[in-house]
């Protein structure tokens, strides 16, 4: 029964607001965390509304040749 909650919770998770998923995050150059973003990296959108962000880098990266 504990493991239906779960499933259940989840699949509205998913559902709700402006929920994009991991994969969009990654792939914008983000990272999902739960709670809060850490020093340095602002909410740019959520993993999965409202308790998963997704954070990304206040600073651009750059690439050294």
């Amino acid at each position: 029964m504990g493991i239906l909650w779960f499933i259940l919770i989840f699949i509205s998770l998913t559902g709700h607001g402006d929920a994009h998923g991991p994969d969009s995050c990654n792939h914008k150059g983000g990272l999902c965390r739960v709670g809060n973003c850490a020093s340095g990296e602002y909410l740019a959108r959520y993993c999965f509304e409202p308790i998963i962000l997704c954070c990304k880098s206040l600073s651009p990266t750059t690439a050294k040749s």
